[in-house]
């Protein structure tokens, strides 16, 4: 097997990261454009695409202070010659699961690759003429979001054609807490890859340098790595974000309980894909014993929504979600989902999909049998241990 070129290089603006643990601090919400992403940072990363045929990583959340990355780049004579695009597609308007088509960008004349259709791994022809790779995208800090399968999908084929990756990182908007299950392997998948918790803790930048670290790419190569770091990141932050990173997550309230809500994908309530307020509500048709009550209608993001038509009764959390700095919730909240279990009353609640999404056999089984949030999380607590002391080799920025 041949080796690739190695070239690592991490820019660290904040010192040596604390270890200290978790601390009593109070989380704080920034208004759309307060913090930037590394893209910000032209004069960081341009000199390494001077006079290279480029290829970016991007959608809709690509931006630099409100223009997109791509108008950015061409404005400073950088040569791109391709786009790739995740999940969702460019403009980030695509169902949940929809495969993209390969396209053309309208604006600037460029081919736009996708990475969630007939391949989830950029091929040997998609990266032909490509000296070096630029990742843009928003992650949001949760396993299931496939942005970090994407990212590492494209670190593996760029270490097998040996060409250069750069990151440009971006905040983690549930980077304060580090929570769920350990992925077990039996259960990989793309909403799925690498033996993470649900919430890990980490940016994409600091993800992509584990991903590299821990040799969990195809036959433990190594991406030629740069990543990018932000200088005005805060872990305690919760930033309301210019454009929404895909499209059922509208807001910084269905961000925030994005992590506890998805969960109930994986069971045959929905989270409310088709109103207003995705993932910020749950309901099913049959919890009658629930107050409140949505109706899924067709939308843009959610063409055929679960009970498309049919009124759901539930739960509505954005009332909790508004005033999170009171809530301090530094972990999954596992008791609504096993209050709605305990409410169906019924033998079908979980689908297959259950264990794919949570990435373990043993949560299903726990809540059958009647376990509490505390014993559930408690039977976590090892592999979290474990997984802590792996994560701190690759943090740029001030520990939790």
């Amino acid at each position: 097997m041949r080796t690739p070129i190695i070239f690592l290089f991490v820019v660290l603006l904040f010192g040596t990261p604390c270890c200290n643990a978790q601390q009593s601090k109070m989380l704080q919400l920034k208004e759309a454009g307060e913090t930037q992403g590394a893209a910000a940072r032209i004069d960081a990363y341009k000199p390494y695409l001077i006079g290279k045929k480029v290829g970016v990583v991007a959608n809709q959340s690509s931006l630099v202070y409100n223009v997109h990355l791509i108008d950015t780049l061409l404005t400073h004579n950088i040569k791109i010659v391709k786009i790739f695009t995740p999940e969702h597609g460019f403009k980030g308007t695509a169902d949940a699961g929809a495969l993209i088509k390969n396209s053309t960008n309208t604006k600037t004349a460029l081919p736009i690759v996708s990475l969630y259709g007939n391949n989830k791994k950029p091929t040997a022809d998609d990266l032909k003429g490509i000296d070096i790779l630029l990742f843009d995208l928003q992650d949001v800090g949760v396993r299931f979001y496939t942005y970090i399968s994407t990212l590492t999908y494209v670190m593996e084929a760029c270490a097998e054609q040996n060409i250069p990756v750069i990151v440009l990182d971006r905040p983690n908007p549930n980077g304060y807490y580090i929570d769920g299950p350990i992925l077990e392997p039996q259960h990989r998948s793309f909403v799925g890859l690498h033996a993470v918790p649900i919430v890990y803790g980490l940016t994409i930048g600091e993800y992509s340098l584990m991903v590299n670290g821990e040799g969990w790419l195809e036959n433990n190569l190594k991406c030629a790595l740069t990543v990018i770091p932000m200088t005005d990141y805060d872990r305690y932050t919760i930033d309301k974000f210019p454009v929404s990173p895909s499209p059922n997550l509208p807001n910084y309230e269905s961000i925030y309980l994005y992590p506890s809500l998805c969960l109930f994908e994986g069971t045959v309530l929905s989270v409310g894909r088709g109103t207003d307020f995705p993932f910020q509500v749950f309901g099913h048709p049959n919890l009658k014993t629930y107050d409140f009550s949505f109706v899924p209608q067709q939308k843009q993001g959610a063409s055929k929504p679960k009970f498309e038509g049919e009124r759901c009764y539930g739960l509505d959390l954005r009332t909790y979600a508004c005033n999170f700095q009171n809530n301090k919730p530094y972990e999954l909240q596992l008791d609504w989902l096993l209050d709605a279990y305990k409410a169906m009353n019924e033998n079908s609640f979980f689908l297959n999909y259950f264990e794919k999404l949570t990435g373990t056999s043993a949560l299903r089984k726990q809540i059958e049998s009647g376990a509490t949030s505390e014993q559930i999380r408690e039977s976590w607590q090892k592999g979290l241990d474990a997984y802590k002391k792996i994560r701190i080799k690759y943090l740029l920025y001030p520990d939790l």
